[in-house]
């Protein structure tokens, strides 16, 4: 996956955040509902942003960029714990 990919899919979760906010005003989502996929959008959005930062670190560090590897939501979401 090259960077432009990430930041591809990271403008097609930002877009679903939206749908998704768009739907709940409408009506057409309840908020329970809502609730449980922005949360997965917003893990999936964590990890867009945590891949692309393991790749301009690696290649700042003069390493290769395709080392990097999406991680797990459970080590992306707990990062400060």
């Amino acid at each position: 996956m090259t960077e432009k990919d990430i930041l591809a899919k990271v403008n097609e979760l930002v877009d679903r955040e939206h749908q998704l906010r768009a739907r709940t005003e409408a009506g057409e989502l309840d908020a329970a509902e809502e609730r449980r996929e922005l949360q997965a959008v917003e893990e999936a959005l964590d990890q867009c942003w945590d891949l692309l930062r393991q790749r301009r670190a690696r290649k700042a560090a003069g390493q290769a960029v395709d080392g990097a590897q999406a991680r797990p939501v459970s080590e992306v979401e707990h990062y400060l714990q």
